[in-house]
């Protein structure tokens, strides 16, 4: 009988973060449970049953040592890594502070990079293990007003591109490392988004949590280098590589006639950059919700 394997999930507060980690919990997996947010954390980790809740911040590699640390001193090993911790601050790029853009930067690159610094030297130890990065559909495709957004997502897919090159060269084939690409989803994100577009957001498309949920599960017992999750995301990858030019000039087009001519005004608000929010801790978002609002008042 093979020993129950142990996963480490940072973002795990909310979103597609607490949707894997319940799924996991349901198919018996150790969890190490990784977030800013301690007390939404510690609910989480009681519903899931073997799992410990570790408060950290990813862009501090301090923390993210102790994070590898606590889960192994827990449970003797580490078999699952899974970079999901997210952040965003959207906007006209001059208009958002350049301290926002560097937060995004440190947490969404910056915190992979450290994740999966502490992931592959204990599975080099092992020879064997899964590193999963979510990167992003932005990540492939440029969207206006999400600039330091794609540059970090950008920069996921590149650095998980180079880990498999090395291992590779080395022969490590016990180790694997896999990204997912999904479109935008309906989680808490753009509740603890900064907003400096001057309106309510509005991505386009949207697809369900779950959909990304069900990538990431199957991720951990079938890993494949890149995942992309849904019809929008396996079409705008084809197009990408058919006429990115044309690609990026429709995108960018559609993209701001959606969010700066379409969408409601709105205030700045600063978001969970800088400090946790109370608000969004389920899986699901509201972001559905509001663009249907805004549709049936356009209509009366």
């Amino acid at each position: 009988m093979e020993p129950t394997r142990t996963v480490v999930i940072t973002g795990a507060s909310s979103g597609f973060g607490r949707g894997t980690a319940l799924r996991l919990a349901a198919n018996g997996f150790n969890l190490v449970l990784a977030a800013r947010r301690g007390q939404a954390l510690e609910a989480l980790a009681e519903a899931c049953g073997d799992a410990i809740a570790v408060v950290t911040e990813v862009g501090n590699p301090d923390d993210v040592e102790k994070l590898a640390k606590a889960a192994i001193a827990k449970f003797n090993r580490i078999d699952v890594w899974i970079n999901n911790a997210g952040v965003a601050a959207l906007g006209r790029f001059d208009d958002i502070p350049l301290r926002d853009h560097q937060r995004v930067l440190q947490t969404n690159l910056g915190g992979v990079v450290n994740g999966s610094h502490v992931a592959l030297r204990h599975f080099r130890q092992l020879q064997s293990g899964t590193l999963i990065n979510i990167a992003s559909m932005l990540g492939r495709t440029p969207s206006p007003y999400y600039a330091s957004y794609c540059a970090s997502k950008y920069g996921v897919l590149g650095l998980s591109d180079a880990l498999r090159q090395e291992l590779r060269a080395h022969g490590e084939e016990g180790i694997h490392i896999c990204t997912i690409l999904p479109m935008a989803a309906d989680t808490p994100f753009y509740e603890h988004a900064a907003n400096y577009t001057g309106h309510t957001l509005h991505p386009f498309p949207i697809i369900d949590a779950e959909a990304v949920i069900d990538a990431i599960v199957a991720a951990v017992d079938a890993p494949r280098d890149e995942i992309t999750v849904g019809l929008p995301a396996t079409a705008a990858v084809l197009s990408e590589r058919l006429a990115p030019g044309l690609v990026h000039r429709v995108t960018g087009v559609v993209s701001h006639q959606l969010q700066m001519e379409t969408a409601e005004p709105a205030a700045h608000a600063p978001g969970s950059l800088h400090a946790p929010v109370a608000i969004g801790t389920g899986v699901h978002g509201d972001i559905r919700a509001q663009l249907e609002a805004e549709a049936q008042r356009s209509r009366r």
